[in-house]
């Protein structure tokens, strides 16, 4: 019986590669669940998750610092999902007092919370003999302070409400992997995984599960602002499919990790990678 779900073509030269997949439809894991997700707004995995949540039957808090693109965001979403199923607060992860903020409010206005997902991250390129401290400074506090403030967060609303729930973090296979120029975010993303292994031991006793992804490239209009298109098209060749992901190919692996099938994984970092070893 053939396979659709990875399509393959041969280009010239015989080197095999894949069209995305087809779009798989939403089978109600999240049904009945609020969720918030940081650096919703636009095309990329935070985007791409609040439209798998919606499809999975949850309501969703999307939150951004760009008001614009999260009023677009929202409206559009609403326009599909409906109104009441997704609400949207600005958020600026760098600032303790906004993202205590967001979670106070989500919990007052749904009556609590199940899922949180903490996209909000920052790139850049810089070679570390020429990288400036404002530009480490700046990646780190977005990309792994922020995401320790929303856990925090988090977990203080958890505790507070004496109800299980689920964080995913947005982490990176550069936690693991060298790329030249990728330092600041490297470090970031390699510390978002030990603060997920940590703060995962530490919430276990009051039922809050907390794993991460680790995305290789998901290609997106927000990502090539911060890297040019021959990088970008040098890093899609070394994936194993010859392409880069999805973003909702990255957001399924998270609803994975936010749903049910899940309940025995915690404190895990799930590779969501096609790059060859």
């Amino acid at each position: 019986m053939a396979d659709d779900s990875a399509r393959t073509r041969e280009e010239p030269g015989g080197t095999g590669t894949a069209e995305p997949p087809p779009y798989v439809p939403g089978h109600g894991l999240l049904a009945g669940r609020t969720a918030v997700i940081t650096a919703a707004a636009g095309t990329g995995i935070g985007g791409a998750t609040a439209r798998r949540f919606l499809q999975e039957g949850a309501r969703i808090v999307v939150s951004d610092a760009h008001p614009r693109r999260l009023a677009e965001t929202r409206a559009a979403l609403a326009g599909e999902f409906g109104d009441r199923a997704v609400a949207a607060h600005l958020c600026d992860v760098t600032d303790e007092t906004q993202v205590g903020a967001l979670f106070r409010r989500t919990a007052e206005e749904h009556g609590g919370l199940d899922i949180v997902v903490n996209n909000a991250g920052l790139g850049g390129t810089a070679p570390l003999v020429e990288m400036t401290d404002a530009q480490w400074d700046r990646v780190l506090d977005v990309t792994l302070n922020g995401t320790f403030r929303c856990v925090r967060a988090a977990l203080r609303s958890f505790r507070a409400a004496g109800r299980p729930g689920v964080i995913v973090n947005n982490s990176s296979v550069l936690g693991w992997r060298a790329q030249a120029g990728q330092a600041h975010y490297a470090a970031a993303k390699a510390g978002v995984m030990a603060l997920t292994r940590c703060a995962a031991i530490e919430a276990a006793g009051y039922g809050v599960r907390i794993n991460a992804v680790a995305p290789s490239l998901a290609r997106h209009p927000h990502l090539e602002k911060v890297a040019s298109a021959a990088l970008l098209d040098e890093l899609a060749a070394k994936e194993a499919f010859g392409r880069p992901a999805e973003p909702w190919e990255i957001a399924n692996a998270i609803v994975f990790l936010a749903s049910g099938y899940s309940s025995y994984l915690t404190g895990e970092v799930l590779s969501v990678s096609g790059q060859h070893a």
